[in-house]
C-alpha cells in the first residue's frame, strides 16, 4: 500500500524555517519532520510513499535523491565514480519513495488526485507537517471492518488557553489548564479506497466538499486516535517538537 504524504504547501505560519525550504524539511533533532512521519509508517511495515510536492519542491528531490550520501558515511573512487557506502541503524530504511510535482498553487485535493497516477488500488494520506503516534495497524484493521470508502482519524486537541469556570458571583470554581476541547478535528492519516478518486477534481480542497461528499454519502468514517498528536504550524511549535525530540521524550518515535 502506498501512502501520499501532502508536501507542497507554503508554510506561511512557520516563515522561520520555510522562506528557503517546504516545511516537510523543516528539521526535528536534526532529520526533517517528513523523515520522522515516514519513520513512523515504516515501523508498521508501510514502506511505499508518494511524496506530492509543489513549492520548493527541489529541495525534497534533491534530498530523496541524495539520501544515502547525506545521511551515511562513505567512500568514493573519484575516478571511477564507485561510492561504497558504510551501514548505519539510524537509516537503514527499506523506503520507496516517488517524488511528484503536483503544483505550486494546487490544492490539498488537487495534490491527492495528481499524485494518485502512481497509486494503485487503496492508499492511504497524511500531511507532511504533523507528527502522532497513530496505530497504523489498528487503524487499517478499523478500516477493513467497516467496508466503506474513506477512513479519518480524529482526535480531540487541547487547547491552547487555560479554561477557567466561573461561577454567578464571579469566583473561579475551577481552573484547567490546556483541557481537551469537546470536539473532534482531521487529524489526518486517511485511508482511501480507489473510488474515493471520483470524488476529486484538479482543483478541489480536500477537506471542503470531498470530505462532505463522502460524509453525505455515508462513505466516511472516523477512526479516534486518543494518544499523541502535534501539527508544527508555528514557531512555538517547531520549538517544542525539537524540545521533545533533544529531551528524549518523542511520544512520536515508536521505532527502536
Amino acid at each position: 500500500m502506498k501512502v501520499v504524504i501532502l508536501a507542497g504547501g507554503l508554510g506561511t505560519r512557520l516563515r522561520e524555517e520555510t522562506e528557503y525550504r517546504p516545511k516537510p524539511m523543516v528539521e526535528i533533532g536534526g532529520l526533517p519532520i517528513i523523515w520522522h512521519i515516514m519513520k513512523g509508517f515504516g515501523n508498521f511495515g508501510v514502506n511505499d510513499f508518494v511524496i506530492a510536492a509543489g513549492y520548493r519542491g527541489e529541495v525534497i528531490r534533491d534530498y530523496f535523491l541524495n539520501f544515502r550520501g547525506r545521511s551515511q558515511d562513505f567512500t568514493v573512487n573519484l575516478s571511477t565514480g564507485d561510492v561504497k557506502y558504510f551501514p548505519s541503524d539510524a537509516f537503514e530504511v527499506d523506503w520507496s519513495v516517488t517524488v511528484a510535482d503536483t503544483g505550486k498553487d494546487t490544492m490539498t485535493g488537487g495534490r491527492v488526485k495528481r499524485a494518485t497516477r502512481y497509486v494503485d488500488g487503496r492508499f492511504m494520506v497524511t500531511y507532511g507537517d504533523g507528527l502522532a503516534d497513530v496505530d497504523i495497524g489498528r487503524l487499517l484493521k478499523f478500516h477493513d471492518a467497516h467496508g466503506r470508502l474513506a477512513t479519518v482519524t480524529t482526535t480531540r486537541p487541547s487547547t491552547r488557553f487555560g479554561v477557567l469556570d466561573v461561577g454567578e458571583s464571579g469566583i473561579v470554581e475551577r481552573f484547567r489548564e490546556k483541557p481537551q476541547t469537546d470536539g473532534h478535528v482531521n487529524a489526518g492519516f486517511f485511508v482511501f479506497e480507489p473510488e474515493v478518486l471520483e470524488y476529486l477534481s484538479e482543483d478541489c480542497v480536500l477537506e471542503q466538499e470531498p470530505l462532505e461528499r463522502l460524509a453525505a454519502d455515508r462513505q466516511l468514517v472516523a477512526f479516534e486516535h486518543t494518544g499523541f498528536w502535534q501539527p508544527m504550524d508555528t514557531f512555538r511549535e517547531f520549538q517544542m517538537l525539537n524540545q521533545m525530540w533533544d529531551s528524549g521524550n518523542a511520544p512520536w518515535k515508536l521505532w527502536s
